[in-house]
């Protein structure tokens, strides 16, 4: 099934042969905040569907079509809550809602998971509880990665401090407001990713975990920053986590 969750964002929902509740993972790409084409990781997602998992591809606003912090989020907020409210519909009423993101899709799937309902409220679909997240070389850091989200902000960390602040899963990782508390982790990284740093997912890990979380990190030998997602590499570590909920 393919739809608009909002007006010019599509998003499409493949579910499992065996009919009843499945696992739903909503899959939010990367593309440095200036892209989101969900193509890539197309392959995972049909994989995850082929083991059991509802699965949603689906695309976001970006910088390059003159999107600004909230909005990307927001947006993966409303999919998720879409992608909840489509695979009920269809006979498969979500065990578990996952957010997996890869690179800036990881920084933004974290953000809704921590969240809970501070993302998303004018999506005409209901809220849902996230409980899962997985980050494939996510950006988690955001004040680590210098000037490369001005864009994203529409200003640097000095001029918008509380946008930054807002906007860093690293701050909600420990906020006394945030829900790291209430959910399960699945950190993936490449030790050859020289793209977005591995302390990136390491500190992450960290913080998650002093603030209650229940996080698992798995660091691939010789996976690179755009091979982290492929399916022959990324879906047997998220399929052993879903399958370790059971």
């Amino acid at each position: 099934m393919s739809a608009e969750y909002l007006p010019g964002l599509r998003a499409d929902l493949r579910v499992p042969d065996t009919a009843g509740p499945a696992p739903l993972v909503v899959l939010v790409p990367g593309g440095g905040w200036q892209s989101a084409d969900p193509t890539g990781l197309i392959p995972l997602a049909e994989e995850l569907t082929a083991s059991g998992s509802t699965t949603v591809t689906m695309t976001y606003s970006t910088t390059s079509m003159g999107a600004e912090y909230p909005v990307p989020v927001d947006d993966a907020a409303c999919a998720a809550r879409w992608a909840a409210q489509q695979a009920a519909a269809a006979g498969h009423a979500p065990e578990h809602v996952v957010v997996l993101g890869h690179s800036a899709g990881g920084h933004l799937a974290s953000l809704v998971a921590l969240s809970g309902d501070r993302f998303g409220s004018e999506c005409p679909a209901p809220p849902v509880r996230v409980d899962g997240v997985v980050g494939l070389a996510g950006a988690y850091d955001v004040r680590a990665l210098g000037h490369t989200l001005d864009p994203f902000f529409g200003a640097s960390s000095s001029q918008a401090p509380e946008r930054w602040d807002d906007g860093d899963p690293m701050r909600w990782a420990t906020s006394p407001s945030g829900m790291a508390a209430t959910l399960r982790v699945l950190l993936i990284h490449g030790d050859a990713d020289t793209t977005v740093p591995l302390q990136q997912t390491r500190d992450f890990a960290a913080a998650l975990t002093d603030a209650g979380a229940d996080v698992e990190v798995e660091v691939v030998p010789g996976q690179t920053h755009q091979t982290i997602y492929a399916a022959d590499v990324a879906a047997p570590l998220v399929e052993a986590w879903l399958d370790s909920w059971h």
